[in-house]
């Protein structure tokens, strides 16, 4: 069956998702990128509401069973339904034990950190002076680039070091000053700079870096590469180097060193907010972005900038926001590590309580979410047999490693009611991956097309 328009996705979207998430009252506010417009669209859905027939554990399963039936997804899979339209569990199955979670992990660090720095927190590098010297102050901005892009989709913009070099000589040239020192501080996160519990090659290949306070593009070697530095916050610091002689300032004697607390800034750029930071992470996937954000729920919650601050941070954080993480294992805050363990009532709970009517802060986590067969990790998905009731109407985390696929997000069904779900494998042939992930499909799919 050949998909509707792009257009009609975002109207669906728009209209049939957003505008409704659990009632008018409880509706999730307008994504930061959505363009301002004399006039609002009209509906061309109603909300979701609570009234006519409630789905049913039976419907819910009938609605499921063939794509879970699939054997491509192994010995160990399942599904967790939630009706947030009346607050209330619907249908489980296979849920016995906990499933490595893969990238839907990125729903619980994220969630994290909203809920404990709030949607409009940003992140500041910074350059602070002592006599001649300056230095270049990491502040955990995750998508700091060397040079703003010219491209204007670009979402959300990125803070640059051009832009810092460009007001940091400003400020040195108002004082007649042409030649410094330069050190850098990365100290904001400590601990090790690589996860214990992931694979050796996920450095050397270029699927992680080593997570760092100040970087440039991801601790890429060059934008678009994989290759990572083995240094992220030296390589920063040359390019910042770079960047301040093209504006007539030289820098020389790069090297590490701790600022003074409380030093003055003299120049600073800051990060896109963190509402904004958490919607690219959960749209693209971004590893690194999450682990930095996972340092930073540590820093929140006075466990301290490494990654097993984090992990207690957002385990404690979880647990207020009324999650059951008893039987999870957190190992990262990216879903790369396999010894990650944790129930789908969890992955699904980090978008149950987004959706809360209660909780608006955490609503990015809503609106960043992947639209089936539109954009993000979702975009490739959705174009097979038995998809299409799915395409634009479901969001949903994707989770991908060798024999584990997941999804977790929310679906509107057929009779107009918010189901926040999550299905899983952990055990699928590595040889039958596609044909597992389109088992997922057809489950998310079909809630979409159930009047359950």
């Amino acid at each position: 069956m050949a998909r509707p328009p792009r257009a009609v996705f975002v109207t669906l979207l728009t209209a049939g998702v957003l505008a409704g998430l659990v009632s008018s009252a409880q509706a999730a506010p307008t994504s930061s990128r959505s363009a301002a417009g004399p006039t609002a669209a009209p509906a061309v859905l109603e909300p979701a509401k609570p009234e006519g027939v409630a789905p049913t554990a039976a419907g819910v399963q009938k609605a499921l069973v063939a794509a879970l039936s699939d054997p491509s997804l192994g010995k160990h899979f399942g599904a967790y339904v939630y009706d947030a339209s009346r607050g209330k569990p619907v249908f489980s199955t296979g849920t016995a034990k906990a499933f490595v979670p893969a990238s839907t992990m990125k729903l619980l660090t994220t969630v994290s950190v909203l809920e404990t720095l709030g949607p409009e927190h940003r992140f500041a590098t910074k350059v602070v002076r002592s006599g001649n010297s300056i230095i270049l102050v990491g502040g955990g901005d995750p998508l700091l680039v060397a040079k703003q892009s010219s491209d204007p989709a670009g979402f959300p913009t990125r803070a640059s070091l051009q832009d810092l070099a460009a007001r940091t000589a400003k400020a040195l040239r108002a004082e007649g000053v042409s030649s410094v020192t330069l050190g850098y501080d990365a100290t904001l996160f400590t601990g090790p700079a690589a996860n214990a519990k992931w694979e050796p090659k996920y450095l050397t290949e270029g699927i992680a870096a080593r997570t760092s306070a100040l970087w440039i593009n991801g601790g890429r070697i060059a934008p678009g590469m994989a290759k990572r530095a083995d240094s992220p916050a030296q390589a920063a610091a040359t390019a910042f180097a770079a960047q301040l002689k093209a504006v007539g300032i030289t820098a020389t004697g790069i090297k590490p060193v701790a600022a003074v607390a409380g030093a003055t800034a003299i120049a600073q750029v800051q990060s896109p907010s963190l509402g904004d930071l958490v919607e690219y992470v959960n749209l693209h996937s971004d590893n690194d972005g999450a682990e930095v954000l996972l340092r930073h729920v540590g820093l929140a919650t006075k466990n301290g900038g490494s990654y097993a601050g984090g992990l207690a941070g957002m385990r404690t954080t979880l647990t207020k926001l009324g999650l059951d993480v008893s039987k999870a294992r957190f190992e990262d805050g990216s879903g790369l590590s396999r010894t990650n363990l944790v129930p789908l009532d969890v992955l699904a709970g980090a978008v149950r309580v987004a959706a809360e009517p209660d909780r608006p802060k955490l609503r990015h986590l809503l609106t960043g979410l992947p639209v089936a067969g539109f954009n993000g990790s979702l975009e490739q998905r959705f174009a097979g047999p038995g998809t299409a009731t799915g395409t634009g109407m479901v969001r949903a985390k994707t989770g991908t490693l060798t024999s584990v696929h997941s999804l977790s997000g929310y679906v509107r069904t057929k009779a107009g009611t918010l189901l926040v779900f999550a299905v899983a494998t952990d055990s699928s042939p590595p040889a039958k991956a596609l044909d597992a992930r389109a088992a997922l499909d057809r489950a998310a799919a079909g809630l979409a097309a159930c009047g359950c």
